[in-house]
């Protein structure tokens, strides 16, 4: 795209529209020349998670432990549960707003759409992951502080 070449307004706003709807904090589409990255601010913060290097503490963390594979559970760590709630990013998965604190939720917990699942930090930004459907927790499939990718199952809901 040269300097010349006037910017697609429709596609800006489709791709604002797209982050708003899935809840991501920011998209990047590139073709040919074209580059546009899209990236809404989330305000206020609610939770600061500390340095990676302090959520290291032995001590301090215990991985939330998944449950064997039960009725429905799929080998594939819960992939094609119909429940399970995938990854909207790549990241890192925090189960708590810091070291010392409670887990969002744990395996058994009653949750109701929009409540605090866990967190994903990706380039120094914290995303909150959220609740989509009502239920019960029945699976945790990451621990604090594990990398996560695109798409892969963190929890499952029923």
């Amino acid at each position: 795209m040269s300097k010349h070449d006037p910017i697609d307004a429709d596609l800006v706003r489709e791709l604002a529209n797209l982050v708003t709807e899935t809840g991501l904090s920011e998209i990047e589409v590139e073709k040919g020349d074209l580059r546009i990255r899209v990236v809404r601010r989330i305000e206020p913060v609610s939770v600061q998670v500390a340095a990676p290097a302090a959520m290291a503490a032995p001590a301090a963390l215990a991985p939330v432990p998944s449950p064997g594979p039960g009725p429905g559970a799929a080998p594939e760590r819960g992939k094609t549960h119909p429940g399970a709630v995938p990854s909207p990013m790549v990241g890192t998965a925090y189960l708590r707003p810091s070291p010392e604190a409670k887990a969002f939720v744990e395996v058994g917990s009653r949750v109701e759409v929009g409540d605090k699942l866990l967190l994903i930090e990706a380039m120094k930004t914290f995303n909150e992951i959220v609740a989509p459907r009502a239920g019960t927790v029945a699976a945790i499939f990451v621990e604090d502080g594990q990398p996560v990718e695109y798409g892969e199952a963190l929890i499952v809901i029923e």
